[in-house]
C-alpha cells in the first residue's frame, strides 16, 4: 500500500509498504478515506519531535472504515465508519481512569500514531486498543465533518473545557489556524460574553471575520491595547494561546487580567521564557499540555446535532498519490490554505 513516511531529519517521500495487519486482539485495521496534514507533521518533518521514529508512516488526524478487528474488540465491527483518536491509550492505568489519556502509561500510549508507529496518511492504519481509539461516525455525519474530531477539534474542545469558560468572560484566543478556530468553535458553545481572536495573517483574519462575524479580530501588534479597550477587568479573564510563535507567549499573560486563566494549546519549536518578576502579582493560572481526546463521543454528538462545523476549514484536497504537493502547499501557505484534506 501507499504510505507517506517520515525517511529522516527534513525528508518526508512516498513509499510503498504491506498492509498493516492485527498484532494485539485489541488492534484494529481502518481503510482511511481521509486524512489531513497537521502542523505537528511538519514539527516532526523539522526535528522539533525528538520522540518521532524515523520510518514510521505519519499521519494522526482520520476516518475511515473498519476493516478488520481484533478478538477483544467490541465498540466497533467491520464495515463502521469510525473517527480515529490521535491517542492510543490502555483505558486502564491511573492517568487513563482520570481521564488523561495523553499520559497513557502503556509502550504505545499517547500519542503513537504517525509519531511512533506507523499513522494514517496511507492507505490503512493498524489502530491499538480499538475500542479506545475509534469512534463509530453517526450516519448523518459526513468524514468531512468528522475529520478533525480526534486531533485538532479533540484538542480545542479540551482547552475550552478546562479553561473554566463562564458566561461574564471576556475570551482572547491566539492564532486562527485550524486548532485555533477549532478552540473558536468550542468556546462559541461557552457562550462568553466576546470573543477576541488575535491573528497575524490577513487570509485568516479574513476567514474569521467571513465566518464568525461577532468575533472582535486584532492583529498581534495592537492586541494589548485592543484587549484592554475590550475587557471589563483590565484584560482577559481567559487566553487560549494556539498560536506557538516567537513571541505568543509572553503576549497571552501580558493580555491576561490579574488571576485570569492562561491556557497553552500550541505546541512550541524553542523553550519559552517564564519571567516571574514582571509577572508577579498578577496570580495568574496557567493550564498546560497536550490534548486529551476523551471527548470525541460528546464531541461527535454534538457535529450531529448542528453545533459543531468544522467544514469550512477543509479548503484542500489531493489524491494520496499527490501528497507531496498537498505538503508544499500547506508547508509554505499558500492559495489562502487552512486545512488540506488527502483522500
Amino acid at each position: 500500500m501507499l504510505t507517506y513516511t517520515y525517511v529522516e531529519y527534513g525528508k518526508f517521500e512516498l513509499r510503498e509498504k504491506p498492509k498493516p495487519e492485527i498484532i494485539d486482539s485489541r488492534d484494529a485495521i481502518v481503510r482511511v478515506t481521509l486524512s489531513s496534514i497537521c502542523t505537528s507533521d511538519l514539527h516532526i518533518k523539522h526535528g522539533s519531535v525528538p520522540r518521532a521514529v524515523p520510518g514510521t508512516t505519519v499521519g494522526h488526524e482520520m476516518v475511515g472504515v473498519v476493516e478488520e478487528v481484533g478478538s477483544d474488540v467490541t465498540s466497533v465491527k467491520r464495515g463502521d465508519r469510525v473517527t480515529v483518536n490521535v491517542e492510543t491509550f490502555c483505558g486502564e492505568c491511573f492517568f487513563c481512569k482520570q481521564g488523561f489519556v495523553n499520559n497513557c502509561t502503556d509502550p504505545n500510549g499517547g500519542w503513537a500514531l504517525g509519531c511512533r508507529i506507523d499513522g494514517g496518511q496511507a492507505e490503512y492504519v493498524r489502530v491499538p486498543y480499538a475500542d479506545q481509539g475509534l469512534n463509530r461516525i453517526p450516519d448523518t455525519v459526513s468524514d468531512e465533518q468528522a475529520l478533525f474530531v480526534g486531533d485538532v477539534l479533540a484538542t480545542g474542545f479540551w482547552a475550552t473545557r478546562i479553561s473554566e469558560i463562564s458566561e461574564d468572560d471576556t475570551v482572547l484566543i491566539i492564532g486562527a489556524g485550524p486548532t485555533g478556530v477549532c478552540a473558536l468553535l468550542c468556546t462559541l458553545l461557552k457562550h462568553p460574553k466576546r470573543i477576541i481572536i488575535c491573528e497575524r495573517s490577513t487570509e485568516r483574519i479574513r476567514f474569521v471575520r467571513e465566518h464568525y462575524p461577532n468575533v472582535l479580530v486584532t492583529g498581534p501588534e495592537d492586541c494589548k491595547d485592543f484587549v484592554l479597550k475590550n475587557s471589563d477587568h483590565g484584560g482577559a479573564d481567559v487566553v487560549l494561546e494556539v498560536a506557538g510563535s516567537e513571541d505568543s507567549f509572553r503576549l497571552a499573560w501580558e493580555c491576561a487580567r490579574p488571576n485570569a486563566i492562561v491556557t497553552v494549546v500550541a505546541l512550541y519549536d524553542k523553550p519559552q521564557i517564564l519571567p516571574l518578576p514582571d509577572m508577579y502579582g498578577k496570580n495568574l493560572t496557567f493550564k498546560t499540555g497536550g490534548v486529551d481526546g476523551s471527548d470525541c463521543a460528546e464531541i461527535l454528538s454534538l457535529i450531529e446535532k448542528g453545533m459543531i462545523d468544522t467544514t469550512p476549514l477543509i479548503t484542500h484536497k489531493f489524491p494520496l498519490d499527490e501528497i507531496e504537493e498537498a505538503y508544499r502547499i500547506f508547508e509554505n501557505k499558500l492559495d489562502n490554505v487552512i486545512k488540506v484534506a488527502i483522500y
